[in-house]
């Protein structure tokens, strides 16, 4: 099986006495209240999702992947992941001791920061190489902007797993996707990153790589997204009823991917890639505008990003499409690599515009928009109004 990024999976989870001994130790440590997306983040770090960290960036890995997509020690990283506090916070805690981290919801205790290192950083030069853009719209940019003004580096110890409420039955550790692969027995798998409603044009994708690869490993995003996208439980009720009726049981697998979306674009395509390389995915699949946001990024921005490394580097192959569109005089679903006719002949419909009918009460184009999804979908979004 393909190797976890870096080479090894990490596993941060504490059990037996050194759980014991850090949960009694935690009550005389200082104490951080974390937010979910934070929680999260913790929770993956420990999973090996975000294989090989160990833990929060320091600040020699933190620059070196602003600058240059790459920690420190040369290893491929795209997206920065860091623990932000206020300065009155930070100031409380010392280098080189242990942090308590609670979620600020139910002031549980989760895990242990051993804190390595706290730094300044400079947000607008991350917001820059990151994500293109200094502007505050920009939903990346803005989560950055409000991070706090000192960064906490070091590893973490997990002591008790994010307990989900939903979606439980996709939720599985790396560990647990590497086992269900090779129960399978499949030696080539295709992860499609997602966080809209399935539609013809993905099925396209989907299953032309299937015609290359053992396994198609369905990962839809269900972290934090825009307060316009579909919400996650209608998206994950929309790809089950096409998993169970259009696709082969024994060649698909869904797992849903527990991220807060960055809308970083080109940079984001690498960090989903490495993700799913960690689950135990060969080959990943980009599309038009992948993680984009508004017109901060080109149409291939995020296929061309993969030419700037060498292949070893990032270890699992990207599959590069181009849009695709039901052709009206081919008679089914193309992209501009095998259909000769003209856009006029072409039916497609961005994200945008699918959101827009469906908030309408409208059915999508059935070219675009299987039938049976789209009652998924416009029932869905009438129960949320």
């Amino acid at each position: 099986m393909i190797e976890a990024h870096g080479g090894k999976l990490v596993n941060r989870i504490v059990t037996g006495d050194k759980k014991r001994q850090l949960k009694e130790k935690a009550a005389e440590m200082p104490a951080l209240k974390l937010d979910f997306d934070e929680l999260t983040a913790v929770d993956n770090i420990a999973t090996g999702l975000f294989s090989p960290l160990e833990g929060f960036m320091g600040k020699e890995d933190y620059n070196s992947v602003v600058e240059d997509m790459r920690l420190a020690d040369g290893t491929v990283w795209s997206i920065p992941v860091v623990l932000g506090a206020a300065q009155e916070q930070a100031s409380q805690l010392k280098e080189g001791e242990d942090v308590a981290l609670y979620f600020e919801e139910d002031d549980e205790l989760y895990a242990i920061l051993h804190l390595e290192e706290k730094y300044k950083y400079d947000d607008k030069k991350e917001a820059k190489e990151v994500y293109t853009t200094t502007e505050k719209e920009h939903p990346g940019v803005a989560n950055v902007y409000e991070r706090g003004d000192v960064l906490l580096g070091g590893e973490i110890s997990l002591l008790k797993r994010v307990n989900y409420d939903n979606f439980n039955d996709y939720r599985k550790t790396p560990a647990e996707t590497r086992k269900m692969i090779d129960n399978k027995g499949w030696d080539t798998v295709v992860a499609f990153q997602t966080r809209n409603p399935i539609h013809r044009a993905h099925e396209y994708l989907q299953k032309s790589s299937l015609e290359i690869v053992d396994g198609l490993f369905l990962s839809p995003l269900v972290g934090r997204t825009k307060s316009s996208d579909i919400p996650a439980d209608i998206r994950i009720e929309s790809y089950e009823t096409v998993l169970d009726e259009f696709y082969p049981q024994d060649r698909t697998m869904m797992t849903v991917f527990p991220a807060a979306m960055h809308y970083a674009g080109p940079r984001e395509a690498i960090f989903h890639a490495l993700c799913r390389k960690n689950y135990g995915c060969t080959h990943f699949i980009v599309g038009r505008d992948h993680a984009g946001v508004g017109d901060y990024y080109g149409t291939y921005d995020a296929q061309e990003i993969f030419e700037e490394f060498e292949d070893e580097e990032i270890g699992i192959t990207p599959l590069k499409f181009e849009y695709a569109f039901y052709c009206e005089k081919c008679g089914g679903m193309a992209s501009g690599k095998t259909c000769p006719h003209s856009a006029e002949d072409h039916i497609y419909l961005s994200g945008t515009k699918v959101r827009e009918l469906l908030r309408n009460g409208e059915r999508p184009p059935v070219e675009m928009t299987r039938p049976e999804v789209s009652d998924v979908l416009i029932k869905g979004m009438a129960d949320k109004n």
